[in-house]
């Protein structure tokens, strides 16, 4: 097996929405109360809704193809993005050139959970334009390419009994996973070992769909000095998987959802090792304190493995230990267009891991692809015979592709003279 052999779907990917993203998805009496894109006075574009402007800035959040001396907080203007971070066509065209087989997206200016409908006012027309963006997202983005996007969606957190009701109606839709909180009771909502949310997680139970906990809204779990650097944030992001992974371990949620199926997305993998020999021996050590409560005999390592997806974008100490990980729940992952993305050579990333920790061709076809698919229960196949889905095949399309890394300034330039980013 070489570089070119592999196949790679990621499972942790973002998008950049475009501004025409609500055109086809909103009844006609609602499209003048659609979220826009407005261009402020410094030049900056910001998602409105509902009066407010609701979007985070998209700089630190679509700097792929910037030269690192740019990359920041900063906002921007879509003309000074890698169109790929907006239009569907030109992502697919990156994806070809970076061998990405498939992608799953988790949204930018709703937020991860859902943020910009659910600090809204009007919560019914929240509701309609929180629906639109799924059809938006499922229908569009990823209808466009059947085959090389993973239907993911997001869900009412205001009310759980409406949450329920769009897990089932994006079910029929065919969406494999919802993007939810990692430790919702940080952002004021119910902890999930309250209970509040088994009504939404037995119905993605019995549709068989995902629950996806991204990392990035959970950093207040974490009491940081007020003289922490950003870096803080940036640095210990994965180890709030950790916390997220006891709350859902320890708690009842597991033992009352025996099927149900977690990614911990972009949480990395290099702290489960540890994470497992600590509950196994406070397990067994501290049974004092279980009150009777176990795990159906099992040590609690082994039902982390049997509802978690633990998802790594580099992590070569993970590697080292995939064993004790268990390579069956290891799941690779590119992050573009953030600026971790490993993005045009991912697969030289992934490779050179790989050969330093010794991983074999069959394991690698686990954690590049197999484990994601059959976790999601999605075929990467359906639409793209395997011999076409190789790093290899893939690039080999995508030679016109420039990956040329260009300033802001360069790509507003060239957009701004092809009539892109200008909505």
């Amino acid at each position: 097996m070489n570089l070119e052999d592999m196949i790679l779907v990621s499972i942790d990917d973002h998008m950049i929405e475009p501004p025409t993203m609500y055109a086809n998805h909103v009844p006609a009496k609602w499209k003048d109360d659609a979220p826009k894109v407005v261009r402020n006075a410094n030049g900056v574009d910001e998602w409105v809704f509902q009066g407010e402007a609701t979007s985070t800035p998209f700089g630190m959040a679509a700097t792929v193809g910037w030269p690192k001396e740019e990359w920041g907080f900063n906002p921007g203007a879509y003309s000074e993005l890698r169109p790929g971070c907006f239009d569907v066509h030109e992502r697919v065209r990156d994806m070809n050139a970076n061998g990405v087989l498939a992608s799953m997206c988790f949204p930018t200016m709703a937020g991860f959970n859902a943020r910009t409908f659910h600090e809204a006012r009007d919560k019914e027309l929240a509701l309609v334009m929180l629906q639109a963006y799924n059809d938006w997202a499922i229908d569009e983005w990823c209808g466009t390419y059947p085959g090389r996007f993973i239907p993911l969606g997001i869900v009412p957190m205001w009310d759980v009994d409406l949450a329920v009701a769009e897990v089932r109606r994006l079910a029929r839709k065919g969406c494999r996973s919802i993007s939810f909180l990692e430790t919702p009771h940080v952002q004021g909502f119910p902890s999930f070992l309250s209970g509040h949310w088994d009504p939404m997680l037995e119905a993605l139970c019995e549709e068989n769909m995902v629950l996806s906990l991204h990392i990035g809204a959970g950093f207040d779990v974490i009491k940081r000095p007020d003289e922490a650097p950003i870096d803080h944030l940036m640095v210990l992001a994965c180890q709030i998987s950790a916390i997220t992974a006891q709350d859902l371990l320890f708690g009842p949620t597991l033992r009352k959802f025996p099927t149900l199926r977690v990614a911990l997305s972009e949480g990395g993998i290099g702290w489960i090792p540890f994470y497992y020999d600590r509950i196994d021996r406070h397990f067994t050590n501290q049974a004092w304190l279980h009150g009777g409560n176990d795990f159906g005999g099992k040590l609690p390592s082994e039902v982390f493995k049997e509802h978690i997806l633990a998802c790594y974008i580099t992590d070569p100490s993970g590697l080292l230990l995939r064993d004790r990980i268990g390579t069956d729940i290891i799941a690779w992952e590119c992050d573009y267009p953030h600026t971790d993305t490993t993005w045009p050579e991912s697969p030289e990333y992934a490779w050179a891991e790989f050969q330093e920790a010794k991983v074999t061709p069959d394991e690698i076809h686990r954690i590049t692809w197999q484990n994601a698919c059959r976790f999601f229960d999605w075929d990467p196949f359906r639409h793209t015979p395997k011999e076409q889905a190789t790093v290899g095949a893939l690039r080999a399309a995508a030679t016109d592709v420039d990956v040329t890394r260009m300033s802001k300034t360069q790509w507003r330039e060239r957009n701004e003279a092809a009539g892109i980013g200008t909505f």
